[in-house]
This record gives structure tokens, sequence and C-alpha cells, in this order.
């Protein structure tokens, strides 16, 4: 399922659902049966469960969950935070079937830390996703013995102590093991440290329509490739190299010669039908020696760069990658952005706009109109470039700061890591997963700048083509395997291309 849903937006999407006839009681009755089917699924009869409750509809929740695993014959106990009678609306009609059952002799106990024992599996329902706010006090030592505990963990929702829409820590969370949540997914279970919290999600059907969607109209999204493989360019049978668009990588000096052709064999990879290296002539001989589909042409300058793109079938460059930092950098750059193509800029592309040029180098993207750029910051790249419009990243979730920087460069954003957000000007923004840890090693950053580029020289449309490259990017370190390195990537795509066209076939 693509959308991830904030805390507000699944709010509306209840109230759609009781406004339409279903009633609030039933949607708990069906969330707390999904938690019991996923206890049920992986621990037999018998089990001792322990569902630490909230005084909220997520201690609801827990509640219908303890009392269809108790009918199943599990060893249950219910730990409650706060006072039965504080219990409001479905949470307490919830509480009062939980008592009711077999004549009444069901209890519950006082959420402390020394109650949780003896348990095989702890039921996380304290907070969910609406936590806005820091936990400490009685709560905080029972999620820090919660954490303590030899015991199985599921959450409900989201682990308590997450933030649903940026995925932030808000003073201690839950290690759950496993977490059950409703309808979609929330942002917090994509983003970090979040993500790690959560462990996997299953994602439960409780009676909402997915035509609350269209009321609701979701900007963040999961990347999978449902949301952009309509768009992805594929060879046609009556096509020919020059349909497929024409790639151009901007090389550094002999020295850093590595890091260009990294994204031109990506690009190539992509599908892009050309791609061309332009070096300057002190690296023409290296990059000539160790390209082989690729083209090697000269480009001392911000002129002589711009005279080669003056071939509009030319139609993405990619600067940055090993290409230096300063003013003849920013010449090359501005070169590209007055031409109509795509231009994806990287690394030294974007630390030579840090500081004072960073206006000026906005507004040379903003005036572009519908012409794409897209930038791939790391996070130190972006803290260079964007400190002085944006406040500290503590303050912002990377979700908010990734959206806050594409409306402020009119670019499309890359913010790189292991929770990759993908941002567009007009506020859709993907979150990507599947980059596994061995991404994180020298010149991956430039390989996935050349998948970017591969894409959008066969059209593919911006926001999607920086979405399918991220996937790829992280598909293909995953079929590469633990000890890849950033030459490993462009090889394994061949196989991640094969899967992708059996998935969808």
């Amino acid at each position: 399922m693509l959308e991830l849903l904030t805390t507000a937006e699944m709010a509306q999407a209840d109230r759609l659902t009781i406004a339409a006839g279903t009633p609030g009681i039933d949607l708990m009755e069906a969330a707390g049966r999904a938690v019991a089917d996923a206890v049920s699924a992986r621990h037999p009869p018998g089990t001792r469960v322990v569902v630490v409750a909230g005084p909220g509809n997520n201690g609801g929740d827990g509640f219908v969950a303890a009392r269809v695993l108790a009918d199943r014959r599990y060893r249950v106990r219910v730990l409650l935070l706060g006072e039965r009678g504080r219990l409001k609306g479905d949470a307490a009609e919830a509480a009062a079937r939980w008592q009711g059952a077999k004549g009444g002799q069901r209890l519950f106990e006082p959420a402390t830390p020394q109650a949780l024992d003896p348990a095989d599996v702890i039921v996380d329902a304290l907070f969910g996703a609406g936590l806005d706010r820091p936990i400490e006090g009685a709560a905080r030592a029972l999620i820090d013995a919660m954490n303590a505990s030899s015991a199985t963990i599921l959450a409900v929702d989201l682990a308590s102590g997450v933030n649903g829409t940026s995925g932030a820590v808000m003073g201690c969370a839950v290690r759950a093991s496993r977490t059950v949540t409703f309808f979609r997914r929330k942002p917090g279970h994509a983003l970090l440290p979040g993500r790690i919290h959560c462990g996997p999600v299953d994602i439960a059907d409780i009676g909402i329509a997915p035509e609350a969607l269209a009321h609701i109209r979701p900007r963040t999204f999961n990347n999978d490739p449902a949301l952009w493989r309509a768009l992805l360019p594929l060879p046609q049978i009556a096509g020919h190299k020059y349909s497929r668009g024409h790639a151009v990588v901007v090389s550094g000096g002999a020295v850093t010669t590595g890091a260009a052709r990294l994204a031109a064999r990506a690009a190539l990879r992509a599908g892009a039908g050309l791609v061309t290296i332009a070096a300057p002539r002190e690296a023409l001989a290296v990059q000539a020696a160790a390209n082989t589909a690729v083209m090697v042409r000269p480009a001392d300058s911000a002129v002589e760069l711009a005279a080669l793109l003056a071939d509009r079938r030319l139609n993405a460059v990619v600067l940055g990658p090993g290409g230096g930092i300063g003013p003849a950098m920013r010449e090359q750059v501005r070169a590209a952005l007055a031409g109509r193509r795509a231009v994806v800029l990287d690394a030294d592309a974007l630390s030579s706009f840090a500081g004072d040029a960073a206006p000026s180098f906005f507004h040379a993207i903003k005036a572009r109109g519908d012409d794409a750029t897209i930038l791939t910051p790391h996070e130190g790249e972006f803290a260079r470039l964007f400190s002085s419009e944006l406040e500290p990243a503590e303050k912002r979730s990377k979700l908010e700061r990734a959206r806050a920087a594409a409306d402020i460069s009119g670019a499309i954003v890359i913010l790189k890591g292991a929770d990759t957000v993908i941002a567009a000007p007009d506020g859709r923004a993907a979150v990507n997963a599947n980059g596994p840890p061995w991404l994180a090693t020298a010149g991956t950053g430039d390989v996935l700048a050349g998948l970017v580029a591969g894409l959008l020289a066969q059209g593919m449309p911006a926001f999607e083509a920086a979405s399918a490259a991220a996937w790829l990017h992280g598909e293909a370190a995953a079929t590469a395997g633990i000890g890849m390195i950033s030459e490993d990537l462009a090889e394994a795509l061949p196989r991640v291309w094969r899967r992708l066209q059996e998935r969808e076939a």
C-alpha cells in the first residue's frame, strides 16, 4: 500500500468511516482482533500475554486483543496506565467488555515495571501514533522495563514513544519485535528512528474503505514500484538508442575521474541510449582508457560545456561527482541550468553553492519553469546548502526538511540516507526504505545520480524518476549483498530489472 498517513489524516479516515455508518467500537473491535490474530499466528495457546494499555483508543485496541486472546485460551493479564474510571468513549466500552466477560472475573492491574513479569509476549497498547509530547515519569519507567524484558513485544499501531508523523523518539520508545497498524502505514513506520523501533509492520484491514483516500488526498508515499511503474521507460521493439535519450556526466580532473565513471555507467544501466563523459583535457586520456560503452568529449570550462550541451539531443546532465568545489563548478552548473534539459546536481555541485551563493542558485533553478532539476544531497551537503533557510535539523523531521527544501529551491530533492526522502515542490514526497546498511560506502551517491539521469534522459517525469532511481539503487545493493562496493551496483541492475519485469508480468 502506497500511502503513508499522518496522525491527522488517519483520524480523518476514522471520522469518514464513522460518519458513513460504521460505529467506532466496531473499528476498535476489528483492530483488537487483528492484534490478537498477529499473536495467535506466532504463539500457541497457553502463552503468557501481558497487554500494557494506555488511557486512549490505543489502550482500547489492547482491551479487545486481550479479550479475544483470553477466549482463545491464552493466559492474559491487562496492565492499565492510569485510572479505570477515566477511560472514555469506545475505549471505556472495550474495557467494560473485557471486564464483563466470564462473570466479570477479568481485572486490570496497575501498569508498573514489576507487573510485567511473567510474560512471553507483551502487547504494547500504550500510546500509538497520536503521541505528541515527550514520555516521562511512570510511562518512561514502564517502557524502559518493557525494553529490558526478554518477552516478544508486539506494538499496536506504532511503537509507543515514536511520533507517527516524524518518526522521532519522544524521549524514549518501545523497541517492538513487530507492529500491527491499521488501514495504512504512518510516516513514523518508514522514517528513522521510528522504523527501527517498530520492526516489521503488518497492515490490517479494519473496515475503512479505500475511498476515504479520495477525500484525504495524502501527499506522502511509500516508495514502491506501484508509485512509478506505469511511467517507467522500457525499451520498445521499434525503438533505437537515439530514442532512449543521451545523458552527459561532467568529470573532474585527472585524479578524480572515478566518480564520473560510476555515474555514467549507472546512467547506461538505467536505460539511457547514449552516455557521454565531458572531461577536462587533462583527464581525457584517463577517461578514454577506462570507458568502453561510454563516450568521452573535452570540456575544460563552462563555455566549452555550454557548447557541448547546445546539442539538444543531450537531454540530461549530471554535475558534481568528483568535480571540485568552487567558482568553476558554479559556472558549469549555471551553464547546464541555462539549457532546456534535465539537470542532476550532486556532491561538489551542491557544496559549491553553500552559504551566500545559495539564493542565486535557487533563483536560477526556479527560473527554469517546468524543466527538471534534481538535487541529491546527503545530510552534510543538505545542511551546507540549506542552513540559512531552514531551522536546525533537530526541530524538523527529515520529511519536513526535504519538503521545505524542495519548495525553497524549486527542485526535486533526494535527501539521502537509510530513510531517503524524495520531495517535490508541489508537496509530494516518498520515503525509500529498501536500502541495506552496506549501501553506505564511497561512490554509491554517484551511482544514484547517474541512475536518475539515465531515467530522465528517457523522458521519465522528474519526481517519478527520482523515486524509481532511489528504489533501484536500494534493490541493486541488496542484490549485490554484504561486501559490495559502488562499482557492483550497476552490474547488479540487470538482475533487478529482470525481477521487476517478472513481478509486473
